[in-house]
């Protein structure tokens, strides 16, 4: 089984439209969103619901107010000042804690003398196994200020494998976080193929040159796509020399075109909506996408 992982050094660069042309062309495979984040490929698939599942990350502290004594111990401790008191005087201040404010380190609880206070884990979303037009998704949502996004990159990650041996599936294509940090590790971590898609300009450029150096240190593999290439040929010159200096091939070139919008503003593909030169260019980057994919020794791709 291989896991395609597609990644992009910053927002905004089409790698969800580039994922979803893919779930449209490949076979024998199951889906990820790993952008768990700012999730947006269900947009285009339209899933049904199959399993829903709470997500649980990190703890929470809370002062169970009949059984503490307000001596202020929590308080006294607290580094990230999550504790806060109304009232003037040890034994009549109520104290609580700020829910914002809490790191969930625990130390109240460690210093609470009555063992007042609970700490119980967080809720942070859902992750779910849904059904669609093109195969089984593995998606998740991150409630409002949540974190541990990393952690739950690793469930749907861990869960898309599980379904793909289940059904003898040999491919799992993850849209993968943007930038360099932990959920994009998560995306990253024993991947097959990681897919950069980048655009011509010099934030492009800068990021691009961030996560595969990221990808390098761990040893992934990569390729990249340039998207809107023609908007920038200057910068689009640059990107492939920088490819090309660091031994990463250029698998696809894609134009800037509003169909793109369009295929979006319809819940569709851009594959799907039309069979102009941009679905042509995408068909063209999964045939080569897929050939580096299923080279032997991948491992070698990018050392």
């Amino acid at each position: 089984m291989k896991e395609l992982v597609v990644i992009s050094g910053k927002g905004g660069t089409g790698k969800t439209s580039v994922v979803a042309s893919f779930a449209t062309l490949a076979q024998n495979k199951v889906l990820a969103d790993c952008d768990v984040d700012a999730a947006d490929l269900h947009l285009i698939l339209q899933p049904d619901i199959e399993q829903r599942h709470p997500f649980t990350a990190g703890r929470q502290a809370l002062i169970r107010q009949d059984d503490c004594i307000r001596c202020g111990g929590c308080l006294a401790h607290c580094r990230f000042r999550a504790v806060r008191k109304n009232g003037q005087h040890a034994g009549q201040a109520t104290l609580t804690i700020d829910p914002i404010a809490c790191e969930g380190c625990g130390v109240c609880v460690q210093m609470c003398p009555l063992n007042a206070i609970d700490f119980p884990e967080t809720h942070c979303g859902h992750w779910f196994i849904s059904s669609t037009r093109h195969g089984q998704l593995v998606h998740a949502q991150l409630a409002i200020a949540a974190e541990n996004s990393g952690k739950l990159v690793t469930i749907v990650r861990q869960q898309a494998a599980q379904l793909a041996r289940q059904q003898n599936l040999d491919l799992v294509i993850i849209d993968g976080a943007p930038g360099i940090g932990c959920p994009v590790i998560a995306c990253l971590t024993g991947a097959s193929l990681a897919l950069i898609v980048t655009e011509p300009t010099v934030s492009g450029l800068h990021d691009l040159e961030r996560v595969a150096q990221l990808a390098k240190q761990i040893r992934v593999p990569t390729a990249v796509c340039i998207n809107k290439h023609d908007i920038n040929p200057d910068l689009t010159a640059r990107i492939q020399q920088t490819c090309n200096t660091q031994g990463i091939p250029v698998v696809g070139a894609i134009d800037y075109d509003p169909v793109v919008t369009h295929a979006q503003t319809a819940g569709q593909s851009v594959v799907e909506h039309s069979h102009n030169g941009i679905a042509t260019q995408l068909r063209t980057l999964w045939q080569n996408t897929n050939q580096l994919l299923h080279q032997p020794r991948t491992a070698d791709i990018h050392t």
